[in-house]
Protein backbone atom coordinates (compact mmCIF):
# COMPACT_ATOMS: atom_id res chain seq x y z
CA UNK A 1 0.00 0.00 0.00
CA UNK A 2 0.99 3.35 -0.82
CA UNK A 3 0.83 6.48 1.58
CA UNK A 4 1.57 10.23 1.82
CA UNK A 5 1.93 12.55 4.55
CA UNK A 6 0.01 15.31 5.83
CA UNK A 7 2.18 17.70 8.33
CA UNK A 8 0.29 20.57 10.16
CA UNK A 9 2.71 23.21 11.89
CA UNK A 10 0.50 25.01 14.33
CA UNK A 11 1.09 27.41 16.80
CA UNK A 12 0.81 25.19 19.94
CA UNK A 13 1.60 21.45 18.30
CA UNK A 14 2.68 19.82 15.01
CA UNK A 15 -0.10 17.04 13.51
CA UNK A 16 1.04 14.71 11.11
CA UNK A 17 -1.69 12.09 9.15
CA UNK A 18 -0.98 9.52 6.90
CA UNK A 19 -2.87 8.67 4.21
CA UNK A 20 -3.71 6.02 1.32
CA UNK A 21 -5.03 6.75 -2.05
CA UNK A 22 -8.66 5.97 -0.64
CA UNK A 23 -8.19 9.04 1.49
CA UNK A 24 -8.27 6.75 4.72
CA UNK A 25 -6.28 7.84 7.53
CA UNK A 26 -4.08 4.99 8.49
CA UNK A 27 -2.25 7.01 11.16
CA UNK A 28 -2.24 10.18 13.24
CA UNK A 29 0.29 11.19 15.30
CA UNK A 30 0.53 14.82 17.14
CA UNK A 31 3.36 16.28 19.59
CA UNK A 32 3.35 20.13 20.88
CA UNK A 33 5.72 22.19 22.22
CA UNK A 34 5.66 25.74 23.64
CA UNK A 35 5.74 29.48 22.90
CA UNK A 36 7.55 31.74 24.59
CA UNK A 37 6.88 35.57 25.51
CA UNK A 38 9.49 37.97 26.85
CA UNK A 39 7.38 40.42 27.84
CA UNK A 40 3.56 41.42 27.12
CA UNK A 41 2.14 40.64 23.87
CA UNK A 42 5.05 38.85 22.27
CA UNK A 43 4.92 35.55 21.28
CA UNK A 44 8.11 33.47 19.61
CA UNK A 45 9.33 30.02 18.96
CA UNK A 46 12.21 27.82 18.38
CA UNK A 47 12.25 26.81 14.94
CA UNK A 48 14.44 24.16 15.70
CA UNK A 49 11.78 22.73 17.46
CA UNK A 50 9.53 22.45 15.29
CA UNK A 51 11.63 19.81 13.77
CA UNK A 52 12.52 18.20 16.57
CA UNK A 53 8.91 17.37 16.90
CA UNK A 54 8.60 16.77 12.83
CA UNK A 55 11.09 13.87 13.29
CA UNK A 56 9.08 12.63 16.48
CA UNK A 57 6.29 11.97 14.74
CA UNK A 58 7.48 10.38 11.63
CA UNK A 59 9.48 8.05 14.15
CA UNK A 60 6.38 7.03 15.58
CA UNK A 61 4.97 6.15 12.02
CA UNK A 62 7.53 4.06 11.25
CA UNK A 63 6.88 2.22 14.36
CA UNK A 64 2.78 1.80 14.03
CA UNK A 65 3.15 1.07 9.78
CA UNK A 66 4.81 -1.89 9.06
CA UNK A 67 5.38 -1.01 5.46
CA UNK A 68 5.81 2.80 5.92
CA UNK A 69 9.88 3.40 5.02
CA UNK A 70 8.97 1.08 1.91
CA UNK A 71 6.16 3.21 0.47
CA UNK A 72 5.57 6.54 1.69
CA UNK A 73 5.58 8.01 -2.09
CA UNK A 74 5.05 12.06 -0.54
CA UNK A 75 4.64 14.55 1.99
CA UNK A 76 3.44 18.22 1.76
CA UNK A 77 2.76 20.95 4.78
CA UNK A 78 0.17 23.14 6.13
CA UNK A 79 1.95 26.20 8.25
CA UNK A 80 0.68 28.68 10.70
CA UNK A 81 0.88 31.94 8.50
CA UNK A 82 2.39 35.36 8.80
CA UNK A 83 5.45 34.27 11.20
CA UNK A 84 8.79 35.28 10.41
CA UNK A 85 11.47 33.01 10.22
CA UNK A 86 14.79 34.81 9.67
CA UNK A 87 18.18 32.83 8.10
CA UNK A 88 21.95 34.04 7.51
CA UNK A 89 23.70 33.11 4.62
CA UNK A 90 24.41 30.05 5.68
CA UNK A 91 20.99 29.12 6.55
CA UNK A 92 21.12 29.25 9.52
CA UNK A 93 18.42 30.66 12.04
CA UNK A 94 19.10 34.21 13.51
CA UNK A 95 16.92 34.42 16.13
CA UNK A 96 13.27 32.93 17.07
CA UNK A 97 10.28 33.02 15.03
CA UNK A 98 7.90 35.94 15.98
CA UNK A 99 4.61 34.60 15.74
CA UNK A 100 1.14 35.10 14.03
CA UNK A 101 0.09 36.10 17.68
CA UNK A 102 2.68 38.59 18.43
CA UNK A 103 1.32 42.28 18.84
CA UNK A 104 4.35 44.28 19.19
CA UNK A 105 4.27 46.01 15.99
CA UNK A 106 1.73 48.60 16.46
CA UNK A 107 3.78 51.10 15.46
CA UNK A 108 5.31 49.10 12.34
CA UNK A 109 1.88 49.23 11.40
CA UNK A 110 1.56 52.90 11.58
CA UNK A 111 4.14 53.18 9.62
CA UNK A 112 3.36 51.00 6.65
CA UNK A 113 0.05 53.31 7.02
CA UNK A 114 1.49 56.24 6.47
CA UNK A 115 4.04 55.45 3.98
CA UNK A 116 1.66 53.33 1.76
CA UNK A 117 -1.53 54.47 1.92
CA UNK A 118 -4.01 52.78 -0.04
CA UNK A 119 -1.10 51.33 -2.54
CA UNK A 120 -0.83 48.70 0.12
CA UNK A 121 -4.45 47.60 -0.14
CA UNK A 122 -4.54 47.63 -4.28
CA UNK A 123 -1.10 45.76 -3.94
CA UNK A 124 -1.79 42.89 -1.42
CA UNK A 125 -5.67 43.41 -1.60
CA UNK A 126 -5.10 43.73 2.48
CA UNK A 127 -5.15 46.14 5.06
CA UNK A 128 -2.21 46.09 7.71
CA UNK A 129 -3.06 44.09 11.03
CA UNK A 130 -0.22 43.04 13.70
CA UNK A 131 -0.47 39.99 12.82
CA UNK A 132 1.00 39.77 9.41
CA UNK A 133 4.89 39.06 8.20
CA UNK A 134 5.98 43.04 7.07
CA UNK A 135 5.45 44.37 10.40
CA UNK A 136 7.17 42.12 12.23
CA UNK A 137 10.10 42.36 9.48
CA UNK A 138 10.34 46.42 10.44
CA UNK A 139 10.25 45.45 13.86
CA UNK A 140 12.68 43.67 13.53
CA UNK A 141 14.87 46.10 11.36
CA UNK A 142 14.34 48.80 13.70
CA UNK A 143 15.31 47.46 16.90
CA UNK A 144 17.91 44.25 16.32
CA UNK A 145 19.88 45.78 13.55
CA UNK A 146 22.70 43.58 14.17
CA UNK A 147 20.47 40.83 13.34
CA UNK A 148 18.95 42.78 10.17
CA UNK A 149 22.42 42.83 8.62
CA UNK A 150 22.88 39.32 8.98
CA UNK A 151 19.77 38.59 7.10
CA UNK A 152 19.34 36.84 3.59
CA UNK A 153 16.66 34.55 3.39
CA UNK A 154 12.83 35.83 4.79
CA UNK A 155 10.64 32.39 5.47
CA UNK A 156 7.40 31.48 7.17
CA UNK A 157 7.42 28.55 9.74
CA UNK A 158 6.62 25.15 7.29
CA UNK A 159 8.80 26.86 4.14
CA UNK A 160 11.88 26.29 7.20
CA UNK A 161 10.41 22.84 8.22
CA UNK A 162 10.49 22.19 4.36
CA UNK A 163 14.04 23.52 3.77
CA UNK A 164 15.43 20.95 6.64
CA UNK A 165 13.98 18.11 4.91
CA UNK A 166 15.00 19.11 1.24
CA UNK A 167 17.56 21.86 1.21
CA UNK A 168 15.38 23.65 -0.98
CA UNK A 169 14.46 27.09 -0.38
CA UNK A 170 10.65 28.36 -1.42
CA UNK A 171 6.92 29.45 -0.85
CA UNK A 172 3.91 28.71 -1.73
CA UNK A 173 1.43 31.78 -3.14
CA UNK A 174 -1.14 31.31 -0.65
CA UNK A 175 1.56 31.67 2.65
CA UNK A 176 3.53 34.30 0.44
CA UNK A 177 -0.36 36.41 0.26
CA UNK A 178 -0.32 37.01 3.84
CA UNK A 179 3.29 38.66 4.68
CA UNK A 180 1.68 42.18 2.72
CA UNK A 181 4.71 41.78 0.46
CA UNK A 182 2.72 39.73 -2.40
CA UNK A 183 1.67 41.40 -5.75
CA UNK A 184 -1.94 40.07 -5.44
CA UNK A 185 -2.64 40.38 -8.99
CA UNK A 186 0.98 39.91 -11.04
CA UNK A 187 1.50 36.82 -8.58
CA UNK A 188 5.01 38.23 -7.62
CA UNK A 189 7.03 39.65 -5.31
CA UNK A 190 6.21 43.24 -4.59
CA UNK A 191 9.47 45.38 -5.57
CA UNK A 192 7.89 48.53 -4.88
CA UNK A 193 6.93 47.85 -1.49
CA UNK A 194 10.05 46.09 -1.03
CA UNK A 195 11.91 49.45 -2.04
CA UNK A 196 9.70 51.84 0.32
CA UNK A 197 10.87 49.91 3.29
CA UNK A 198 14.27 48.76 2.42
CA UNK A 199 13.72 45.26 2.49
CA UNK A 200 16.24 43.42 -0.57
CA UNK A 201 14.03 41.58 -2.50
CA UNK A 202 16.46 38.72 -2.65
CA UNK A 203 15.86 38.13 0.84
CA UNK A 204 12.23 36.63 -0.72
CA UNK A 205 12.26 33.22 -1.59
CA UNK A 206 11.65 31.34 -4.82
CA UNK A 207 7.28 31.19 -5.36
CA UNK A 208 5.67 28.30 -6.50
CA UNK A 209 2.39 26.36 -6.40
CA UNK A 210 1.06 24.39 -3.80
CA UNK A 211 0.99 21.03 -5.79
CA UNK A 212 4.65 21.78 -7.09
CA UNK A 213 7.39 19.14 -5.88
CA UNK A 214 10.19 21.41 -4.69
CA UNK A 215 12.37 18.43 -3.51
CA UNK A 216 13.44 14.87 -2.70
CA UNK A 217 13.65 14.29 0.85
CA UNK A 218 17.35 14.10 2.31
CA UNK A 219 17.08 10.91 4.20
CA UNK A 220 20.33 12.21 6.63
CA UNK A 221 18.04 15.27 7.52
CA UNK A 222 16.08 12.39 9.59
CA UNK A 223 18.42 11.33 11.68
CA UNK A 224 17.52 7.88 12.90
CA UNK A 225 14.27 7.79 11.16
CA UNK A 226 14.71 5.09 8.62
CA UNK A 227 12.84 5.68 5.05
CA UNK A 228 14.07 3.30 2.32
CA UNK A 229 13.05 4.90 -1.00
CA UNK A 230 12.82 8.63 -2.61
CA UNK A 231 9.90 10.68 -1.56
CA UNK A 232 8.61 13.68 -3.13
CA UNK A 233 8.54 16.97 -0.80
CA UNK A 234 5.66 19.09 -1.77
CA UNK A 235 5.45 23.11 -1.54
CA UNK A 236 2.23 22.74 0.59
CA UNK A 237 -0.12 25.70 1.82
CA UNK A 238 -0.99 28.07 4.46
CA UNK A 239 -3.50 26.61 7.05
CA UNK A 240 -6.36 28.52 6.08
CA UNK A 241 -6.13 27.55 2.27
CA UNK A 242 -5.34 23.69 3.62
CA UNK A 243 -8.44 23.94 5.65
CA UNK A 244 -10.80 24.85 3.02
CA UNK A 245 -8.96 21.73 0.87
CA UNK A 246 -10.08 18.91 3.55
CA UNK A 247 -13.63 20.62 3.57
CA UNK A 248 -14.17 20.53 -0.76
CA UNK A 249 -14.60 25.03 -0.66
CA UNK A 250 -13.44 25.57 -3.91
CA UNK A 251 -16.15 27.97 -5.16
CA UNK A 252 -18.28 30.61 -3.73
CA UNK A 253 -21.82 29.12 -3.20
CA UNK A 254 -19.99 26.86 0.17
CA UNK A 255 -18.63 28.76 2.99
CA UNK A 256 -16.28 27.15 5.89
CA UNK A 257 -16.66 27.95 9.48
CA UNK A 258 -13.85 26.98 11.45
CA UNK A 259 -14.08 27.27 14.87
CA UNK A 260 -11.34 27.15 16.91
CA UNK A 261 -9.43 29.33 19.11
CA UNK A 262 -10.65 31.91 16.87
CA UNK A 263 -13.35 31.54 14.56
CA UNK A 264 -13.00 31.74 10.52
CA UNK A 265 -15.68 32.28 8.12
CA UNK A 266 -14.30 31.80 4.31
CA UNK A 267 -15.13 31.07 0.37
CA UNK A 268 -13.33 31.03 -2.68
CA UNK A 269 -13.79 32.23 -5.71
CA UNK A 270 -11.75 32.44 -9.20
CA UNK A 271 -12.72 35.71 -10.49
CA UNK A 272 -11.34 38.82 -8.72
CA UNK A 273 -13.63 41.55 -7.60
CA UNK A 274 -13.07 44.75 -5.63
CA UNK A 275 -12.10 44.82 -2.21
CA UNK A 276 -12.57 47.21 0.74
CA UNK A 277 -9.83 45.63 2.92
CA UNK A 278 -12.75 44.43 5.45
CA UNK A 279 -11.97 41.14 4.34
CA UNK A 280 -8.70 39.22 4.27
CA UNK A 281 -7.82 38.06 0.58
CA UNK A 282 -5.72 35.36 -0.08
CA UNK A 283 -4.51 32.79 -2.76
CA UNK A 284 -5.80 29.32 -2.59
CA UNK A 285 -3.99 26.07 -2.92
CA UNK A 286 -5.63 25.88 -6.09
CA UNK A 287 -3.86 27.51 -9.14
CA UNK A 288 -5.67 30.62 -10.25
CA UNK A 289 -7.98 30.56 -6.77
CA UNK A 290 -8.30 32.85 -3.93
CA UNK A 291 -10.16 32.76 -0.72
CA UNK A 292 -11.87 35.53 1.19
CA UNK A 293 -12.01 35.88 4.94
CA UNK A 294 -12.72 37.06 8.09
CA UNK A 295 -11.78 36.36 11.46
CA UNK A 296 -12.97 36.47 14.85
CA UNK A 297 -10.38 36.53 17.60
CA UNK A 298 -12.03 35.35 20.20
CA UNK A 299 -14.19 32.40 19.58
CA UNK A 300 -13.45 29.21 21.10
CA UNK A 301 -11.13 31.58 23.38
CA UNK A 302 -14.74 33.46 24.70
CA UNK A 303 -15.95 29.78 25.37
CA UNK A 304 -12.72 28.68 27.38
CA UNK A 305 -12.59 32.33 29.54
CA UNK A 306 -16.60 31.54 30.24
CA UNK A 307 -15.85 28.22 31.51
CA UNK A 308 -13.06 28.94 33.20
CA UNK A 309 -13.67 32.04 35.24
CA UNK A 310 -17.71 30.62 35.98
CA UNK A 311 -17.40 26.66 36.17
CA UNK A 312 -13.97 25.47 36.17
CA UNK A 313 -15.73 21.73 37.71
CA UNK A 314 -17.53 21.48 34.55
CA UNK A 315 -16.18 19.34 31.83
CA UNK A 316 -16.82 21.32 28.13
CA UNK A 317 -19.39 18.98 27.17
CA UNK A 318 -21.48 19.37 30.32
CA UNK A 319 -21.67 23.39 30.17
CA UNK A 320 -22.44 22.94 26.70
CA UNK A 321 -25.37 20.82 27.11
CA UNK A 322 -27.16 22.99 29.35
CA UNK A 323 -27.90 25.46 26.60
CA UNK A 324 -30.29 23.32 25.22
CA UNK A 325 -32.40 23.77 28.56
CA UNK A 326 -32.61 27.63 27.29
CA UNK A 327 -34.46 28.91 24.37
CA UNK A 328 -32.71 30.89 21.58
CA UNK A 329 -31.83 34.39 22.42
CA UNK A 330 -31.16 33.23 25.87
CA UNK A 331 -34.23 35.07 27.92
CA UNK A 332 -33.21 38.46 26.45
CA UNK A 333 -29.25 38.25 27.04
CA UNK A 334 -26.59 39.38 24.69
CA UNK A 335 -22.73 38.85 24.87
CA UNK A 336 -20.41 40.54 22.32
CA UNK A 337 -17.00 38.00 21.69
CA UNK A 338 -14.33 40.99 21.43
CA UNK A 339 -12.40 40.09 25.02
CA UNK A 340 -9.38 40.15 23.25
CA UNK A 341 -10.31 43.06 20.68
CA UNK A 342 -12.11 42.28 17.25
CA UNK A 343 -10.46 41.62 13.67
CA UNK A 344 -13.66 41.49 11.18
CA UNK A 345 -15.47 43.47 10.82
CA UNK A 346 -14.40 45.51 13.23
CA UNK A 347 -10.38 46.36 13.24
CA UNK A 348 -10.22 47.09 16.83
CA UNK A 349 -7.45 45.97 19.03
CA UNK A 350 -9.24 48.13 22.24
CA UNK A 351 -13.00 47.09 21.76
CA UNK A 352 -14.03 44.91 24.55
CA UNK A 353 -17.03 42.38 24.98
CA UNK A 354 -19.81 43.21 26.60
CA UNK A 355 -23.14 41.30 28.26
CA UNK A 356 -26.17 43.42 27.82
CA UNK A 357 -29.48 42.84 29.43
CA UNK A 358 -28.37 40.47 32.28
CA UNK A 359 -31.42 39.82 34.89
CA UNK A 360 -32.03 38.12 38.20
CA UNK A 361 -34.19 35.25 36.29
CA UNK A 362 -30.41 34.55 34.11
CA UNK A 363 -28.57 31.39 35.33
CA UNK A 364 -25.09 30.03 34.09
CA UNK A 365 -26.75 28.36 30.96
CA UNK A 366 -28.03 31.77 30.04
CA UNK A 367 -24.88 32.80 29.89
CA UNK A 368 -23.26 29.82 28.20
CA UNK A 369 -25.69 30.24 25.32
CA UNK A 370 -25.60 33.85 25.73
CA UNK A 371 -21.69 33.16 24.96
CA UNK A 372 -22.08 30.45 22.17
CA UNK A 373 -25.08 32.83 20.34
CA UNK A 374 -22.63 36.13 20.36
CA UNK A 375 -20.06 33.80 19.07
CA UNK A 376 -22.20 33.16 16.07
CA UNK A 377 -23.49 36.72 15.54
CA UNK A 378 -19.50 37.62 15.12
CA UNK A 379 -19.27 35.01 12.26
CA UNK A 380 -22.91 36.03 10.79
CA UNK A 381 -21.14 39.36 10.17
CA UNK A 382 -18.45 37.40 8.24
CA UNK A 383 -21.06 35.67 6.36
CA UNK A 384 -23.32 38.80 5.30
CA UNK A 385 -19.71 40.57 4.46
CA UNK A 386 -18.67 37.61 2.07
CA UNK A 387 -22.46 37.34 0.66
CA UNK A 388 -22.23 41.33 0.04
CA UNK A 389 -19.04 41.13 -1.97
CA UNK A 390 -19.74 37.83 -3.85
CA UNK A 391 -23.44 39.27 -4.26
CA UNK A 392 -24.84 35.71 -4.07
CA UNK A 393 -25.96 33.81 -0.92
CA UNK A 394 -24.23 30.37 0.13
CA UNK A 395 -26.33 27.18 -0.46
CA UNK A 396 -24.41 25.43 2.01
CA UNK A 397 -22.24 25.93 5.09
CA UNK A 398 -19.73 23.58 6.13
CA UNK A 399 -18.96 23.43 9.72
CA UNK A 400 -15.37 22.13 11.36
CA UNK A 401 -14.29 22.54 14.95
CA UNK A 402 -15.97 23.21 18.14
CA UNK A 403 -19.35 24.58 16.72
CA UNK A 404 -19.70 21.10 14.43
CA UNK A 405 -19.16 18.57 17.67
CA UNK A 406 -22.29 20.18 19.56
CA UNK A 407 -25.63 19.36 18.27
CA UNK A 408 -27.48 22.60 19.57
CA UNK A 409 -24.66 24.85 18.41
CA UNK A 410 -24.66 23.46 14.83
CA UNK A 411 -28.08 23.94 15.31
CA UNK A 412 -27.79 27.85 16.20
CA UNK A 413 -25.40 28.13 13.10
CA UNK A 414 -28.03 26.61 10.95
CA UNK A 415 -30.83 29.32 12.53
CA UNK A 416 -28.51 32.47 12.51
CA UNK A 417 -27.12 32.09 9.41
CA UNK A 418 -30.28 30.41 7.65
CA UNK A 419 -28.54 28.07 5.66
CA UNK A 420 -27.94 23.92 5.93
CA UNK A 421 -25.22 23.18 7.94
CA UNK A 422 -22.71 20.06 7.18
CA UNK A 423 -20.19 18.34 8.91
CA UNK A 424 -16.70 16.45 7.32
CA UNK A 425 -17.27 12.59 7.85
CA UNK A 426 -13.80 12.56 8.48
CA UNK A 427 -11.95 15.61 10.26
CA UNK A 428 -8.42 15.87 10.08
CA UNK A 429 -8.46 20.00 9.53
CA UNK A 430 -5.26 21.55 7.78
CA UNK A 431 -3.46 18.19 8.05
CA UNK A 432 -5.95 16.53 5.92
CA UNK A 433 -5.31 19.53 3.08
CA UNK A 434 -1.83 18.89 3.26
CA UNK A 435 -2.32 15.08 2.57
CA UNK A 436 -4.52 16.30 -0.24
CA UNK A 437 -1.59 18.40 -1.82
CA UNK A 438 0.27 15.32 -1.32
CA UNK A 439 -1.26 12.94 -3.09
CA UNK A 440 -1.77 15.38 -6.05
CA UNK A 441 1.78 15.81 -6.35
CA UNK A 442 3.00 12.29 -6.60
CA UNK A 443 0.32 11.90 -9.28
CA UNK A 444 -2.52 9.84 -7.56
CA UNK A 445 -5.03 12.59 -8.86
CA UNK A 446 -4.50 14.97 -12.10
CA UNK A 447 -5.97 17.66 -9.60
CA UNK A 448 -6.89 18.77 -6.11
CA UNK A 449 -10.77 19.10 -6.97
CA UNK A 450 -10.54 15.25 -8.38
CA UNK A 451 -8.39 14.53 -5.24
CA UNK A 452 -11.73 16.15 -3.32
CA UNK A 453 -13.90 13.37 -4.72
CA UNK A 454 -11.79 10.38 -2.88
CA UNK A 455 -11.09 12.53 0.23
CA UNK A 456 -13.81 14.26 1.53
CA UNK A 457 -17.50 13.63 2.14
CA UNK A 458 -20.17 15.27 4.28
CA UNK A 459 -23.51 14.97 6.42
CA UNK A 460 -25.83 17.29 7.17
CA UNK A 461 -26.32 18.34 10.94
CA UNK A 462 -28.63 20.87 11.16
CA UNK A 463 -31.21 22.66 9.51
CA UNK A 464 -32.59 25.81 9.78
CA UNK A 465 -35.60 26.31 12.00
CA UNK A 466 -37.82 28.94 10.82
CA UNK A 467 -39.36 30.06 13.78
CA UNK A 468 -35.45 30.47 15.07
CA UNK A 469 -34.41 32.40 12.12
CA UNK A 470 -37.09 35.00 13.17
CA UNK A 471 -35.98 35.38 16.37
CA UNK A 472 -32.32 35.29 15.36
CA UNK A 473 -32.74 37.82 12.87
CA UNK A 474 -34.36 40.25 15.41
CA UNK A 475 -32.21 39.91 17.86
CA UNK A 476 -28.91 40.62 15.60
CA UNK A 477 -29.83 43.36 14.29
CA UNK A 478 -29.70 44.59 17.77
CA UNK A 479 -26.05 42.91 18.24
CA UNK A 480 -25.15 45.02 15.17
CA UNK A 481 -25.60 48.76 17.10
CA UNK A 482 -23.73 46.77 20.38
CA UNK A 483 -20.35 47.71 18.49
CA UNK A 484 -20.95 51.03 18.07
CA UNK A 485 -22.84 52.01 20.89
CA UNK A 486 -20.08 50.61 23.03
CA UNK A 487 -16.86 51.30 20.92
CA UNK A 488 -16.06 54.71 23.12
CA UNK A 489 -17.33 53.55 26.51
CA UNK A 490 -14.50 50.89 25.77
CA UNK A 491 -12.04 52.75 24.70
CA UNK A 492 -11.89 54.92 27.79
CA UNK A 493 -11.76 52.06 30.06
CA UNK A 494 -8.44 50.47 27.73
CA UNK A 495 -7.03 53.47 28.61
CA UNK A 496 -7.81 53.44 32.29
CA UNK A 497 -6.76 50.07 32.75
CA UNK A 498 -3.77 50.77 30.85
CA UNK A 499 -2.65 53.79 33.10
CA UNK A 500 -3.23 51.15 36.24
CA UNK A 501 -1.08 49.23 34.47
CA UNK A 502 -3.49 46.31 33.63
CA UNK A 503 -3.55 45.13 37.32
CA UNK A 504 -6.05 42.99 39.33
Amino acid sequence: MEYVVGIDLGTSSLKGIVTNRSGEVVACASESYSFFQKKTGWSEQNPDDWFLTLQKVLRRFVVEIADFSENLKGISFSGQMHSLVLLDEQKQVLRPAILWNDVRTSLECEQIKESCGDQLLEITKNQVVEGFTLPKILWVKKNEPEIWSKVRHILLPKDYLRYRLTGKINMDFSDAAGTLLLDFEQRSWSEEIAEIFGIPSIYFPPLVESTKCVGMLLLESLDDVRINQKVKVMAGAADNACAALSAGIFSSEKGLVSIGTSGVFLTCGKSQKQTTGKLHWFDHAVSDSYYLMGVTLAAGYSLQWMKQTFAQEKSFSEALSEIEQISPGANGLLFTPYIIGERTPHSDGHIRGSFLGIDTKHTFPHFMRAVVEGITFSLKDIQLLLEEMLQQTFTQVISVGGGAKNKEWAQIQADVFDVDIFGLAVEEGPSMGAAMIAAVGVGWFDSLENCTEIFVSYHKVATPNTDNVRVYQKIYSIYQQVYGQTKELSHQLRVFDEEKGGKE
